[in-house]
């Protein structure tokens, strides 16, 4: 199983971190060993002071491909998701100042939330117009839509393909919308697709 990031694909949260807006996508993977075990909590790591919160609809594939074009991309998920990308952001920031991948600050241990909720595509009317958020100790912290997208679901699988052989399990994190913020320990996360609660996890 794959895990592949999109980063930068709101507008509004690549001000808000004051990056510049890409041509293209944004493409980073997590390794499988960086996802949440099941009923566990999040342990900040030891070598971090500020873990992010980066709330982000997900998409599982269904099917091996490869090159895949746009218009065919809805036949390759039948589910939608929610999950996190916990991320280092004082690791992130020190590698970004020194040119260098942003591993260590996205892909280690538990900094992966796959929601066990996975809801049928055909559920949506419009997947283009999806509203999500999280709630941080029952007050909503980031609040989105995938109306708000720079690129959609569909645009994003067709890129990915091109670089990446889709395999069934893979999962695409599609990117955050504004409002991430920092977590400390004894906060409660849970994250919503519309009205259906999703995930849930303590901090620790």
């Amino acid at each position: 199983m794959k895990l592949i990031c999109i980063g930068r694909n709101y507008a509004k949260h690549i001000s808000e971190l004051k990056n510049e807006k890409p041509e293209h996508p944004v493409v980073f993977l997590k390794p499988d060993s960086s996802v949440l075990l099941k009923n566990n909590p999040f342990i900040i790591p030891a070598f971090t002071k500020e873990v992010h919160h980066e709330v982000e609809i997900l998409v599982k594939i269904n099917k091996v491909g490869k090159h895949i074009q746009t218009k065919f991309a809805h036949k390759y998920y039948d589910e939608i998701g929610l999950g996190i990308d916990f991320t280092a952001r004082d690791i992130q920031n020190q590698l970004k100042e020194q040119g260098l991948p942003w591993e260590k600050a996205k892909g280690f241990d538990g900094a992966a939330v796959i929601g066990e909720t996975w809801l049928p595509k055909d559920r949506f009317q419009d997947l283009n117009n999806i509203d999500f958020r999280l709630e941080k100790n029952k007050t909503a912290v980031q609040s989105g839509s995938t109306s708000e997208m720079l690129w959609r679901i569909d645009e994003l699988i067709a890129h990915v393909s091109e670089y990446f052989t889709l395999k069934i399990g893979d999962v695409i994190f599609t990117g955050t919308p504004a409002g991430v913020g920092r977590v400390e320990e004894g906060d409660h996360l849970e994250g919503f697709i519309e009205d259906t609660s999703c995930f849930s996890i303590q901090v620790k």
